[in-house]
């Protein structure tokens, strides 16, 4: 009855029946109730934002542990991204000096009434100019001498439109955009038109700017027509507006001339600038990051491999470098319960159970163990894994001589590198070589050591001398180095001679051109010069064995995990994505990425697959061209042999229909000309 009686007030009402739903309001009965402040929920949402990272280990690692990780990385990333800005300002100082001080001399009397132009070639490193003229806005604005009005090439479409935009650009940097109006507004006398240079010379006047700069930011994609008549118009306005023009050029200054006329040329007089690459920014970037003194956090081989390989293989800006950096941090510290004992303000009280399981779980602790049991401590070992307290206190001490290591390993790098580029070897080495066969534990047997320590015999006493003040500290804080310094200096003091001292090692000692044996070598040398071949031997016995106490691979550090990022993934699929293969793959083998129902193992083409995978691995056994029916009958063989009679011929096309269409839209599937009743490939898997 009570179904009956329902059935009946739907079909009066006869809502279900009308083609749109009205809305209509309820009407308000008395005063409408006061809104209570929601208390409760608000905390809620205040809680949730302070936890950004979502709880590991199963979900039981406990709140404390997730604000330690996340203050780990916000303290450790602003630290990085403070050194990060000033290498890029470290290496626009030098051109943004010389181009400040040429706008700040040069004026259109200087030049003979020609407009004072600065050329800027910036290559592949784009982004730099947009950094140098933002900083050189910032300088002349910041002394009231005027401004740098930046164009970009879609901001000329023609020369109204040009002028309008400088003028707007010019008064809007200092006045903003009400500023703007309420000049045009203000204004006395006739009203002027906005692409009038009157107005841009009544705000010269008004401020007292001295200088107004134009960056056309990418010059070579300016319309070159537009372009000469700019030019002839600001040189008749140079009088009363002084014009700076800046050109930002990738290519070379013979080409940008060449797409002048010679008459618009001669408007032009100024100099030449260039900024330097983008892979050297880089570089300065990388080994800020890397080789601080105090880091507690280091890319592995992996991700430092993939960096480079980016920059390497197409253009990569320095900005693109540090999110890619910014990525892989976060990666480290959302995904890795470990991250946790980076923290300034762990403790042994903030020890867990499942923390302490994860670190009995890792490679680096279970090589660790076996070190121990091969040094006879099984004591450790049985404490280590049954007394979790204890076990906390290893993992924090451990941390710290980890990281130590770690810092030892590019404090030696870099001094390989210092050393190399003094000795002038003929292989020239980056950082980023050095580092990447160090991080992967192979530049103790690199021809890179082999060519230093070989070189280093055949120094004489005044390179001897620049070399040893390459060496770390670590190095030369030992009682052996200052032992040979000092008998070092006292030898120079001693010496009398006008060259510097040669070792037995050097080429000159030679009696001919080539090498001689050794005996009849020391036979002629001085006593000074045998000597200093004894200083020599220590130093480079000394370099050799520090070098191979230092450059231990990190890999074999108890905890690298927690202080040494080494997964390509997901990195390098988020930075250099393959969406043809995934798509191919998932296609090809849809229940790698769908979980199946069935307990049997299916078959390579089942009705249980997307109808999209059906059809694409139909479509991968046929050749260029396939007819459209043939490919129908296989696919709806495909149901067939598994349904049977129950098989419905009408969805089976829908779904063959739908198929098509998807392969067509990812452009695996196009219609043939030649046949009509045919469909031509046009991808290949893995090609």
């Amino acid at each position: 009855m009570e179904l009956d009686t329902e059935t009946q007030g739907v079909a009066k009402d006869g809502s279900n029946t009308q083609g749109v739903y009205i809305y209509q309001p309820a009407k308000p009965h008395g005063e409408r109730p006061s809104k209570r402040r929601k208390v409760q929920p608000e905390n809620k949402e205040q809680k949730t934002e302070s936890h950004l990272f979502v709880p590991l280990l199963d979900g039981e690692e406990n709140e404390s542990s997730i604000e330690l990780r996340y203050n780990a990385y916000q303290q450790l990333w602003s630290t990085q991204e403070k050194k990060i800005q000033e290498t890029l300002n470290d290496v626009d100082s030098e051109v943004l000096e010389n181009v400040l001080s040429f706008v700040r001399s040069t004026s259109h009397q200087t030049y003979d009434g020609c407009i004072p132009t600065a050329l800027i070639t910036v290559g592949s490193n784009v982004s730099s100019l947009g950094r140098l003229l933002s900083k050189l806005n910032d300088q002349l604005t910041a002394s009231e001498e005027g401004g740098v009005v930046i164009l970009e090439s879609g901001d000329a479409p023609n020369l109204k439109a040009t002028l309008k935009n400088i003028i707007r650009a010019a008064i809007t940097n200092t006045e903003g955009n009400d500023g703007y109006q309420k000049f045009l507004t203000d204004r006395e006398g006739p009203r002027l038109l906005g692409y009038d240079l009157d107005l841009l010379g009544d705000y010269v006047k008004r401020k007292g700017a001295k200088k107004l700069v134009v960056a056309f930011r990418d010059s070579e994609a300016f319309d070159p027509n537009i372009l000469i008549d700019l030019l002839s118009l600001l040189s008749s306005w140079l009088d009363r507006i002084p014009f700076t023009l800046l050109f930002g050029i990738s290519t070379s200054v013979e080409l940008f001339e060449g797409r002048l006329p010679r008459s618009s040329v001669a408007l032009l007089r100024g100099r030449y600038f260039e900024i330097h690459g983008a892979s050297n920014c880089v570089d300065r970037m990388y080994e800020r990051l890397q080789a601080d003194q105090n880091g507690r956090f280091w890319l592995g081989r992996n991700i430092t491999g993939v960096l480079f390989e980016k920059s390497n293989d197409y253009f990569q800006t320095p900005e693109a470098f540090s999110r890619t950096v910014k990525y892989a941090y976060m990666t480290h510290f959302f995904a890795n319960p470990l991250a946790m004992l980076l923290s300034d303000e762990v403790s042994v009280n903030r020890q867990q159970v499942k923390l302490c399981e994860a670190i009995r779980n890792l490679p680096s602790f279970r090589r660790f163990c076996e070190h121990l049991l091969d040094d006879a401590s099984p004591e450790q070992v049985h404490s280590l894994l049954e007394n979790d307290e204890f076990l906390f206190q290893q993992s924090l001490k451990y941390i710290e001589i980890g990281q130590q290591q770690m810092r030892g390993i590019f404090k030696a790098v870099k001094a390989i590198h210092l050393c190399l580029k003094g000795m002038d070897v003929r292989k020239k080495s980056t950082m980023s070589d050095l580092s990447i066969r160090a991080l992967s534990g192979e530049l103790q047997d690199s021809t890179y050591m082999d060519d230093l320590l070989r070189g280093l015999k055949t120094l004489n006493s005044s390179m001897l001398k620049e070399f040893l003040s390459f060496m770390p500290q670590d190095l030369t804080n030992c009682p052996e180095f200052q032992e040979i310094k000092s008998d070092f200096k006292a030898l120079l003091q001693t010496y009398q001679g006008t060259e510097p001292l040669r070792s037995e090692y050097d080429s000159h000692n030679s009696v001919v051109q080539q090498r001689v044996k050794l005996s009849r070598g020391k036979a002629k040398l001085p006593q000074q010069n045998i000597e200093y071949t004894k200083v020599i031997d220590r130093v480079h016995a000394l370099s050799e064995r520090y070098f191979v106490e230092t450059l231990v691979r990190p890999q074999e550090l108890f905890l690298h995990e927690a202080f040494l990022l080494d997964m390509k993934n997901p990195l390098k699929e988020t930075f250099s994505p393959r969406p043809r293969f995934a798509i191919e793959r998932a296609l090809a083998s849809p229940f790698d990425y769908l979980i199946s129902m069935s307990d049997r193992t299916e078959a390579k083409i089942s009705a249980r697959q997307p109808a999209t995978a059906i059809l694409y691995q139909l479509y991968l056994e046929s050749g260029a061209l396939v007819n459209v029916y043939d490919l129908w009958q296989a696919f709806y063989a495909v149901f067939e042999s598994e349904q049977g009679n129950a098989c419905d011929e009408r969805m089976t096309m829908t779904l063959f229909y739908r198929a098509v269409s998807e392969l067509k839209a990812l452009g695996m599937l196009k219609s043939s000309r030649k046949k009509v009743d045919h469909a031509a490939k046009s991808a290949w898997i893995g090609l």
